[in-house]
C-alpha cells in the first residue's frame, strides 16, 4: 500500500506540473502518456494471438495530441487516414500480416492517442493558467471518481457491477465514485471565464462518472481476455499506464465533445 500511494503522489504531481505550465508541457506529456499506453496494449494483443505492427501504431498515437495541436481537427483526421493507408501498404507488403492485425493496430492508435488528444483540445477552451486548470479539473474529477468508487467499493460493496469482467467493482463503489465526479464539476463551473452554469456542470459530471466505468471496463475485459493481470510493470503497485489512464482515455473525450456541444470550443 505504501508504495502505491507514494506512486500515485508521484505520478499526480508530475502530470498537475506538466499540465499546468504551459500548453507545450501539456502536450508533452499527453503524446508520452499516448504512446506508452498504446505499447502496453499491443503487448496485450500479443499474448490473443495478435500481430500488431508496434512501431506504426505507437508513433501514430503519440503524434495524434501533436495533430490536434497543430491543425485540430483536421490533424486527427489527416493523421488517421496516413496511419490507415501505411497500414495497408504494410498489409499488402508482408504476407504475414493479417487484416485483424490491421484492424487491431489502427484500433489501438485511436483508443490511446486520439482519445488523450482530448485533454489538448480542453485545455485550447481557455488561454493559459486557466486552461491548464480546465484539463486538471476533468483529470482530478475521474480520479477522485475512481478513489471514493474503490474505497466505498471495497468496505461497502454488495452489489456486482459487472461480475464476469471486473469482480472487485460494485454499483455502491460507482456511485460513491459519481459524487468524486460531481465535486470536482461544480469547482470546474467556477474557474474564471468559462461560462458554465452549474446545471450543465453537474450533468458534465454525471456522465464523466458513467463513461468513466466503461473505460475502466473495457481495459479490465482487454486484459481478463488476453491473460493479464496488469497492462505493465512502470507504476509500482498500479501495473501499468494503461491501468493508471483506462477511465480519463473516454472522459476526456466526452468532456470535450460536451464542451464543444456547449459551444465552449
Amino acid at each position: 500500500m505504501r508504495v502505491r500511494v507514494l506512486t500515485s503522489v508521484v505520478y499526480a504531481l508530475l502530470m498537475i506540473a506538466l499540465t499546468l505550465i504551459n500548453e507545450w508541457t501539456c502536450l508533452l506529456m499527453c503524446a508520452a502518456i499516448s504512446g506508452i499506453c498504446a505499447f502496453e496494449f499491443y503487448a496485450m494483443l500479443r499474448s490473443d494471438a495478435k500481430q500488431p505492427n508496434e512501431l506504426i501504431g505507437v508513433i501514430t498515437s503519440a503524434c495524434y495530441p501533436v495533430a490536434y495541436f497543430f491543425w485540430h481537427f483536421n490533424g486527427l483526421l489527416t493523421l488517421t487516414v496516413l496511419s490507415a493507408t501505411v497500414l495497408l501498404i504494410w498489409y499488402i507488403a508482408f504476407p504475414q500480416a493479417r487484416i485483424t492485425d490491421v484492424a487491431v493496430t489502427l484500433f489501438g492508435s485511436c483508443y490511446t492517442g486520439m482519445m488523450l488528444s482530448s485533454l489538448v483540445a480542453i485545455r485550447d477552451i481557455l488561454p493559459g493558467f486557466w486552461g491548464g486548470m480546465l484539463v486538471l479539473g476533468v483529470t482530478l474529477s475521474v480520479w477522485s471518481s475512481d478513489v471514493l468508487a474503490y474505497f466505498f467499493g471495497s468496505r461497502l460493496g454488495r452489489h456486482k457491477l459487472a461480475p464476469h469482467i471486473s469482480p472487485n467493482k460494485s454499483w455502491e463503489g460507482f456511485i460513491a465514485g459519481i459524487f468524486g465526479s460531481l465535486l470536482f464539476w461544480f469547482l470546474i463551473s467556477l474557474i474564471p471565464g468559462l461560462d458554465l452554469p452549474l446545471g450543465w456542470a453537474l450533468l458534465g459530471g454525471f456522465f464523466c462518472a458513467w463513461i468513466g466505468i466503461l473505460g475502466d471496463l473495457v481495459e479490465s475485459r482487454i486484459k481478463r481476455s488476453t491473460g493479464h493481470k496488469d497492462s505493465g510493470r512502470l507504476l509500482p503497485g498500479h501495473g501499468g499506464f494503461l491501468d493508471r489512464n483506462d477511465s480519463l482515455f473516454l472522459a476526456a473525450a466526452i468532456a470535450a465533445l460536451y464542451f464543444r456541444l456547449l459551444g465552449l470550443n
